[in-house]
């Protein structure tokens, strides 16, 4: 058998970087997720993309609610671990975890290291207008993405990148990058370099309110924050009582008069038909959904709801 590795991670970045180390010459001996959580307005219990994968494999699935008991890293020693890889599994390792593998833990994370550590690196890029991200393999502290370099891969960012294509992306360079990283790291012919702490930049948790669109901030800043938050948690605006989500949206160049969330009809040759007023500029709406209703281009929600243009949003 391989080297005896210990996965952790949950969502579906993480998936590709398990897959890899399952189709090599490694030893997955367990799968560690966070616990089944209810979703939607059902609150069905839903196994996590991580869980699907190895259970697929017939990997062993472990779920602690926590990973700083005694027994929790007792039972983690008993599968033996030589390595631990970690891919955005959402908690933070104990010194006790940290001491258990021969060659350490490694973590896969998305951005290049020390920018954008925390929890949404690939949002947070597109928040401030990155034209280039990329992945980071670090050996993993006690911190917060802390831990010093073994290697680094760049991807750009397009302008038409959102959050949920980049994450198949960076998944996908992750997944490489780490085989790559591997045979050096356990050979010794790596030496970790560690992080400029000047340079750190930190991310924060996405909640569902983060998507709630203030039309005082810029059409720039708009355009970024439709495209991070896509396709969680989605933007959205109100109008006439409803929510409206703005699924696809681009800044105009065209100066306007009016107050803030004012529906204006565009001319050709701007990108979009209907744009709304912001602090500074124009944010076209090119992608819209109606609350209850489905995602259409705005052409067509104009076509159906005629006093649009010239209404406010909220």
């Amino acid at each position: 058998m391989g080297l005896r590795v210990v996965f952790m991670g949950t969502p579906e970045f993480a998936v590709p970087i398990l897959e890899s180390l399952i189709n090599s010459s490694y030893h997955v001996v367990a799968a560690y997720t966070q616990p089944d959580k209810p979703v939607g307005r059902s609150q069905q219990i839903v196994w996590s993309p991580v869980k699907r994968l190895a259970i697929k494999h017939k990997i062993s699935v472990v779920q602690p609610q926590t990973l700083k008991s005694a027994e929790v890293v007792k039972e983690l020693a008993s599968f033996e671990p030589e390595l631990i890889v970690v891919a955005a599994y959402g908690c933070l390792l104990s010194p006790g975890i940290l001491s258990l593998p021969k060659f350490s833990c490694l973590n896969v994370h998305p951005s290049l290291l020390p920018r954008h550590r925390g929890p949404s690196p690939i949002a947070n890029a597109l928040l401030l207008g990155d034209e280039l991200t990329g992945v980071t393999i670090m050996l993993m502290d006690a911190g917060m993405d802390s831990g010093p370099i073994l290697a680094q891969r760049t991807v750009a960012i397009s302008l038409e990148d959102t959050t949920g294509s980049l994450i198949p992306k960076l998944a996908g360079v992750g997944a490489e990058l780490l085989l790559d990283t591997l045979p050096q790291w356990l050979e010794g012919k790596l030496e970790p370099r560690p992080q400029d702490e000047a340079q750190a930049t930190y991310s924060k948790m996405i909640t569902k309110e983060d998507g709630e669109i203030d039309w005082h901030l810029s059409a720039e800043e708009l355009w970024r924050q439709v495209r991070a938050f896509s396709p969680w948690p989605g933007c959205y605006a109100r109008w006439q009582g409803k929510r409206l989500k703005i699924h696809k949206a681009i800044p105009v160049s065209e100066a306007r008069k009016g107050e803030a969330g004012k529906v204006v009809a565009l001319s050709k040759p701007a990108p979009a038909d209907v744009g709304v007023v912001t602090g500074n500029g124009i944010l076209g709406l090119c992608q819209v959904q109606l609350e209850g209703k489905r995602q259409i281009p705005v052409a067509e929600f104009v076509r159906g709801q005629r006093d649009f243009i010239g209404s406010s949003l909220a």
